[in-house]
């Protein structure tokens, strides 16, 4: 049942309601000018098909923006924060916040500030009223967000048990092993600030017991479990915790097979599996970390900005000169790069007769994020302060260098156990007066991620990782590979992976994968430059499984390579495309079956 939130803004003009039987929202157009937002139109998502909503309002002249939520990777949209100035009538300005991310501000933060939020639910619909010319108001309709569960990992012995997903935490975690497992595990919760003890799961005999305490009152979760089971006796041998902070000691013996536990962007609330004399088995329930914002460092007064968040960071480019900042650009990435650049890049011009350095920062995409910001701010008169100094530390443990000279007042952007994954602040015309940046949880280590290979060419993409393929498409064309697309299985179901390439090559080919029971374990190609071209591109592929070989598709050439890594199987494809598949590599997870 859907719950309906009345629409914030004027009810003076005609009503539109695009209904609340949709499964989420997949897009959002907005067009606006200076009179505020003029028209909206919204894309929907029901049992996989897309579906538009009406279009609301008038195009004009001004701006127009898209903002893309990513149904297919378990992105939805929580709330809608927006800006209605009573004396005209109109809405000002919008931002969408996601599961995962928060969109800049489309349009102007003028009028009264209201806010579309239901806790525990998202939205499914939306309704409200317009005018000959604006959107006047807005509501939405929220439905329930269901927490993820995982199956359980190990074996089916032993009696069902389950702690339910009704818990906002995990605090402490008691496990009980010996020479033949893990005896028994316990759980101890947390909900609405009150602590819930869990029941014991198993059998205590002799052998040790150990916990692994998880501090929520300062922001700590449990974000990734992993393990080993023995096949032959049907027990869980080891388990291992690690939350957004600090990992625990592996408690039990790393003996069996290899099995984890985790979902990206989300924390475990609770836990599941079988259990008789002893740990048969575990899964979990996950739910989405709220992202956090920081407040922001530096002075008072200037224009506000806010990027909002992204996937990821790529680069940060820093301009400066002997006593502040100046500029500060930034590339950020969903699905495409998307630049954004606050204060004044001076290029070859001087100021007072002094020229401005520019330095960058680059990371390693997808796979390196940043952890930390340091800065200063200092006073240089009234009502003028001015961002100094800039470093940014990564998670692979590099640092920038220093941006600006170190004066004034120390600063720190950090959250322990998160990503900085966008920024706001303030400026002027000419320099930066202040900064602040966004937080998300960082994503466990579910997988290992190969080298890819191939050409260096092209543009980056990464599927992420699955629970397996189920199907593949592979096109060719004269060059060689010139397309890829991947289904893959998740929770029971199935992904439907990006295009990569050219959409429409000469021939394709499908490959069906039985899955579960089926699994990729290696694949072996080539690749070489294009005739007449210092481009290189994938020119064949060939995908072995743990029951047989599939045939090749595209040609051998000079340069062969492997993608395997011995016990794992390949659950996620990462890799560079232009018109063709210029670089492959794959995300490997051990054998769990």
């Amino acid at each position: 049942m859907a719950q309906r939130v009345e629409a914030i803004g004027s009810t003076e003009g005609f009503t539109f309601d695009d209904g609340s039987d949709h499964d989420g929202v997949s897009k959002i157009f907005v067009g606006g000018g200076l009179q505020g937002i003029h028209y909206m139109e919204f894309e929907y998502v029901k049992h996989g098909q897309l579906k538009f909503g009406v279009l609301v309002g008038r195009r004009h002249k001004g701006f127009t923006e898209t903002f893309e939520i990513n149904h297919l990777k378990d992105e939805y949209l929580e709330s809608v924060e927006g800006y209605y100035d009573h004396e005209s009538g109109y809405i000002q300005g919008l931002q969408f916040k996601t599961n995962f991310r928060i969109s800049e501000l489309i349009g102007y933060d003028k009028g009264h500030k209201f806010k579309l939020e239901v806790k525990g639910k998202h939205i499914i619909g939306f309704h409200g009223y317009m005018s000959n010319r604006n959107i006047i108001s807005l509501g939405a309709y929220f439905t329930s967000t269901h927490p993820n569960r995982s199956e359980a990992k190990g074996s089916k012995g032993g009696h069902q048990w389950d702690d339910g997903a009704d818990h906002d935490g995990i605090t402490k975690i008691h496990v009980r092993g010996g020479f033949e497992g893990i005896q028994y595990i316990k759980f101890d919760y947390v909900k609405s600030g009150k602590h819930h003890d869990g029941y014991i799961h198993g059998l205590s005999g002799s052998g040790f017991t150990q916990t692994f305490e998880i501090d929520h009152l300062n922001n700590e979760h449990l974000v990734y479990v992993e393990g080993y089971y023995d096949d032959v006796s049907g027990v869980i041998q080891a388990l291992q915790f690690k939350t957004n902070i600090k990992t625990s000691d592996v408690l039990g013996y790393e003996k069996g097979k290899k099995f984890s536990l985790a979902c990206k962007g989300k924390k475990v609330i609770g836990f599941h599996g079988y259990a008789d004399k002893n740990l048969n088995s575990l899964g979990a329930y996950f739910t989405t970390v709220s992202l956090t914002k920081s407040q922001c460092h530096g002075g008072l007064y200037g224009i506000d900005w806010d990027d909002g968040v992204f996937e990821s960071i790529r680069t940060v480019y820093v301009g400066y000169n002997s006593t502040n900042i100046n500029c500060i650009t930034f590339h950020y990435h969903n699905r495409t790069v998307v630049e954004r650049q606050h204060g004044w890049r001076w290029e070859s011009i001087q100021q007072d007769g002094e020229d401005q350095e520019e330095e960058e920062f680059e990371l390693d995409y997808p796979n390196e994020v940043i952890t930390y910001v340091e800065g200063t701010y200092k006073r240089f008169g009234p009502g003028k302060v001015r961002v100094t100094s800039l470093v940014f530390k990564s998670s692979e443990g590099r640092t920038s260098p220093t941006f600006g000279i170190v004066s004034g007042t120390k600063f720190v952007l950090e959250n322990k156990g998160c990503a900085v994954v966008g920024f706001h602040g303030r400026q002027d015309d000419r320099d930066l007066v202040a900064i602040g940046a966004y937080f998300s949880p960082m994503p466990p280590p579910t997988a290992e991620k190969l080298r890819p290979q191939g050409g260096l060419r092209g543009d980056s993409w990464d599927d992420g990782v699955f629970e397996g393929v189920r199907k593949l498409y592979v096109g060719q064309d004269d060059n060689g590979v010139a397309f890829l697309k991947v289904v893959y299985g998740k929770d029971t179901k199935m992904v439907i992976g990006e295009d990569h390439g050219h959409k429409t090559p000469l021939d394709v080919k499908e490959f069906d994968i039985e899955y579960p029971s089926e699994y990729i374990t290696a694949i072996d190609g080539c690749y070489d430059k294009v005739i007449g071209s210092e481009v290189e591109v994938i020119t064949m592929l060939r995908f072995t499984t743990n029951k047989r070989t599939s045939r090749s598709v595209g040609f051998e050439s000079t340069s062969s390579f492997v993608l395997y890594k011995e016990g794992y199987k390949i659950v996620g494809f990462h890799g560079k495309s232009s018109n063709m598949i210029n670089q492959l590599g794959v995300h490997v997870v051990p054998f769990t079956e």
